[in-house]
């Protein structure tokens, strides 16, 4: 895959991670609850947890236009997804009422890390185009 066309797709990848970060998290919550929610009854943790990842989806989007002035923020989703999705495998495994998670929002952050770490450029004499447009 050559410059232009990783940058492209990043760009993409990350408009659409923001997006469903921003949109999606809290419906999937309350519509997959055994996959996306780490609690019973009545908690403030979901509102929390939604209020982080949907600032990042609007950062992330925002990042799309130009993903090369945006890096350390890209290898903060990554990295930070990896921990996160680390932990929580780590803690559905221990509780068996947690399983459903490996099947939800575990695969979901390992999926974005890796689509975000294998379109994001290591080297810097990656030149971006004026504008990346279309998104």
């Amino acid at each position: 895959m050559d410059d232009s066309t990783r940058l492209k797709s990043l760009s993409i990848a990350l408009y659409a991670v923001g997006a469903i970060a921003t949109f999606t998290i809290y419906p999937l919550m309350v519509l997959w609850p055994s996959g996306w929610t780490w609690h019973s009854g009545h908690s403030d943790y979901p509102l929390m947890i939604v209020g982080i990842y949907a600032t990042l989806g609007v950062f992330l989007m925002r990042a799309a236009r130009r993903p090369l002035e945006h890096l350390s923020l890209i290898w903060f989703t990554v990295w930070s997804s990896l921990v996160h999705g680390a932990i929580m495998t780590a803690q559905s495994l221990a509780s068996p009422g947690h399983l459903g998670h490996l099947l939800g929002d575990v695969p979901a952050l390992f999926i974005v890390a890796a689509v975000l770490a294998l379109l994001t450029p290591r080297h810097t004499n990656v030149r971006a185009p004026a504008v990346v447009t279309g998104v």
